[in-house]
């Protein structure tokens, strides 16, 4: 049964690595700033006061910033990466019906939503044979069907572990030290998982050009 994924990456996506990681790390930065500093950009800006408290204020402003990525990404890029894009998605859904509602249940639980809807997405597809995670990510890299296999297991149960990571720390800390984890704290670990899996990597890749001229 073949774990074969067939996304080869695009030159805008070699091209512009930095691009994709303001890009990406962008709205989270507003986000972490605007809650640490809502009181300050109220009284600045008295309009988003009526959003609510500083979290909501953080929401809104994440919001739109996470659009403005989508929008750039895609003129700049030539398309949506999957990953930015559902998770987009989401901030914008949940992030709509916490402002609206005053809930910040829906903004807190966005993490542990996309991250298990990932995760699941990923060992599902496995289920069927088919490694996604070329899809999730849009590869820069090509690994042979036992690479794919192994490095999806693991960004599967990875996902899984930052969503139940996500609940712990929203249900038992404060909501700036939730965001603050949400910034400082996800990002670093993702970061060194993504590092240990190198060796893998670099294991089961594959060269399309070698490969395409024999």
């Amino acid at each position: 049964m073949s774990t074969e994924s067939d996304i080869t990456p695009t030159a805008a996506d070699r091209h512009h690595p930095l691009l994709k990681l303001a890009l990406e790390l962008g709205p989270l930065l507003i986000f972490f700033f605007a809650n640490l500093r809502g009181q300050w950009l109220v009284e600045r800006f008295p309009a988003l006061s009526e959003l609510g408290g500083p979290l909501f204020v953080a929401t809104g402003l994440f919001m739109a910033a996470t659009a403005i990525s989508l929008i750039v990404s895609k003129i700049v890029l030539g398309h949506l990466p999957i990953m930015p894009f559902v998770s987009g998605i989401v901030v914008l859904i949940f992030g709509a019906l916490g402002i609206y509602l005053q809930n910040e249940t829906f903004i807190k639980m966005k993490p542990t939503i996309v991250n298990a809807l990932f995760g699941v997405a990923l060992l599902g597809g496995l289920a069927f044979g088919r490694s996604l995670l070329g899809y999730v990510f849009n590869a820069a890299f090509q690994l042979d069907p036992e690479g794919w296999r192994k490095l999806t297991i693991r960004w599967g149960i990875f996902f899984l572990f930052l969503a139940v990571l996500n609940e712990v720390v929203w249900r038992n800390f404060s909501d700036g030290t939730w965001v603050a984890f949400k910034v400082w704290g996800t990002m670093p670990i993702t970061i060194i998982f993504t590092l240990a899996q190198m060796p893998l990597v670099l294991k089961h890749s594959i060269n399309l050009e070698t490969d395409g001229e024999k």
